[in-house]
């Protein structure tokens, strides 16, 4: 036998050991990313924060665990590819242009008007813009930016995604997004930004989105459509999309980041791409949990300049949001409450302000302190923004009635006039609290069967789009919160014959069903009160509360599912479809 001997040359071997550390720190990443991020969840904290914490346990301020910049470096440009791969899956643009021209002029004025007022106050505090350095730009760029991740966490948990400032914050979310994608387009060409330099950066964005749109929307269907059944290839063949993009970006000289985000966005109205997304989440959140690991290593232990940057970069953020959202919403009379909501929903920085403030660190754009300084930001009120989104109600109810003392009026205004005007006006006979998809139900109904009876019913509630709904249909609204007992005064409650609770608790602010017909029977003991259960182990409490009767919508449901089942028996499916759309058809409702 002979002997085979191995000659590997050193730059082999030194490969090798490149790889077995980059697994080695891989290793530790997604380790300390999982016992802290354990702790954050016991302990009702963003996971993001766990996960920067962990990447500075272990990076070279820290323990020193990871100390190779390389590693450093690729774990970091890997997750950012995937995180903006799957933000770019996420931005709906057919749900841009049906937001309609209040999200659309909210967002215009939150990011033109964050953008100004934050370049004018980055330069006063003395950042630089200019020379090669563009740190004042940056900053302004990032604290424009509000987190996707913890405001639709936070208003899934509170059921609140389908509200009106819900809808307002989602809308101005993705115009934010929209406008990273157009900085990130001109950002690698920042320290040599002249007119024919920027020119040739759109059109080399121009035609990377051209690119995409033309074969996710030509080939990529074909393709899908024979592997849809194959999960592997689906997953593969996304995956091999975002790369392929991302190296066409590059050989653009543009980046492998923005090629992974045109191509999300090419494919977020493509038929597969719920499918798609379904089945990257779980090499996303791998990826994106390596990202911000990765991020927290790149955080040095703060000196008091740093310090103070964070806070005057925290304060700014709360304070520019409040200005830049609430006045726009307000001055399209929104209302004190739609407007505030939305403005207190939005005070954070956002995750995809980190991948900006990276891209100007990669670049040398920025200084290091600066990053530093925006990653505290960005910890600092993930956590109290956080605290404040959960009791958002709470001090809404505590900021309209001082913003009403310094004489700011609300919708109600208006109709406190007309009442003093007619003396209070008449008294209605049925009193509606709160209206939601129930209650809109319930007048298209009315307003089919019996018209003539919307006069003698009166809607209370602090939506503006149902109150100037119903007004402008010549129906009776109070704009107020049904929680409150003034409110419910003034509305006339105390006199009229019939009371309708029609919104369910999980969509109630500040109360209960049971809590309000207490309230209720108390201000009128002869009045039918009728009440809606979400329990069954509700209906006997609302009972006890003064209820005269409630309503249990999952009985009315399940009458209507067996009623299709026998169709189906039946074969008469199509018929009873037929008469469904025959239906919807006559109906014209407040809330679609």
């Amino acid at each position: 036998m002979h002997d085979i001997t191995f000659n590997v040359r050193p730059a082999d071997s030194t490969a090798a050991e490149g790889m077995h550390e980059l697994i080695r720190d891989i290793t530790l990443c997604i380790l300390f990313a999982w016992m802290l991020g354990l702790s954050a969840h016991f302990f009702r904290q963003p996971l993001i924060l766990a996960y920067l914490v962990a990447g500075f346990a272990i990076g070279p301020f820290g323990l020193g665990l990871v100390q190779s910049q390389e590693s450093i470096s690729v774990i970091s440009e890997l997750g950012l590819i995937f995180m903006l791969f799957m933000i770019g899956l996420e931005i709906d643009l057919k749900k841009v242009v049906r937001a309609g021209s209040v999200i659309l002029v909210a967002a215009g004025g939150q990011l033109i008007g964050g953008c100004l007022l934050g370049f004018a106050f980055f330069l006063a505090i003395g950042l630089s813009f200019g020379g090669g350095r563009f740190d004042a730009l940056y900053l302004t760029v990032a604290c424009a930016l509000s987190s996707t991740v913890i405001i639709v966490k936070v208003l899934y948990e509170k059921r609140e995604l389908d509200t009106l400032p819900g809808r307002l914050t989602l809308g101005v979310l993705v115009l934010q997004d929209i406008f990273a994608i157009l900085f990130l387009a001109v950002q690698p060409s920042l320290a040599e930004l002249q007119i024919s330099v920027l020119l040739l950066s759109i059109g080399r964005v121009a035609a990377l989105v051209a690119t995409a749109i033309v074969l996710s929307r030509y080939v990529l269907p074909w393709l899908f459509h024979r592997i849809a059944r194959t999960p592997e290839l689906v997953l593969l063949g996304a995956l091999a999309w975002c790369f392929l993009i991302g190296e066409i970006a590059e050989r653009l000289h543009l980046s492998r980041e923005m090629g992974s985000l045109v191509a999300g966005v090419s494919l977020s109205t493509f038929p597969y791409a719920l499918d798609v997304t379904a089945k990257v989440t779980t090499l996303r959140d791998f990826f994106i949990t390596l990202f911000f690991v990765a991020v927290g290593m790149t955080i040095p232990v703060p000196n008091g300049s740093v310090i103070m940057l964070a806070l005057a970069i925290a304060a700014f953020t709360v304070v520019s949001r409040v200005v830049t959202t609430f006045v726009p919403l307000y001055l399209m009379r929104q209302g004190l409450r739609a407007s505030l909501l939305p403005a207190l929903n939005l005070a954070q920085i956002s995750e995809f302000s980190l991948v900006v403030i990276q891209t100007g660190i990669v670049a040398g754009h920025i200084r290091t302190e600066t990053a530093s300084a925006a990653s505290f930001a960005f910890v600092l009120l993930a956590v109290l923004s956080t605290f404040v989104m959960v009791r958002s109600d709470q001090i809404t109810r505590a900021a309209i009635r001082m913003l009403k003392a310094i004489g700011l009026r609300d919708l109600d205004h208006k109709a406190e006039d007309a009442d003093d005007a007619a003396g209070h006006g008449a008294v209605r006979r049925i009193v509606i609290l709160g209206f939601f998809r129930a209650a809109s139900a319930l007048i298209s109904e009315i307003e089919r069967q019996n018209p003539e009876l919307l006069k003698q019913i009166s809607v209370i509630d602090f939506n503006p789009m149902v109150y100037r709904t119903l007004t402008d249909r010549g129906m009776h609204v109070v704009y107020g919160d049904i929680s409150n007992v003034d409110t419910l005064l003034h509305a006339g409650v105390g006199k009229a014959e019939m009371i309708i609770l029609s919104v369910p608790d999980s969509l109630l602010k500040g109360a209960n069903n049971e809590r309000l017909v207490r309230h209720v029977r108390v201000l009128n003991p002869t009045a039918k009160i009728v009440a809606t259960a979400d329990l069954l182990a509700d209906v006997a409490a609302l009972y006890a509360a003064g209820a005269d009767y409630v309503t249990v919508t999952r009985l009315s449901d399940a009458e209507e599912l067996f009623s299709v089942i026998d169709a189906v028996e039946c074969g008469l499916l199509s018929d009873k479809r037929a008469e469904l759309d025959a239906r919807l058809a006559e109906r014209r409702e407040v809330l679609p």
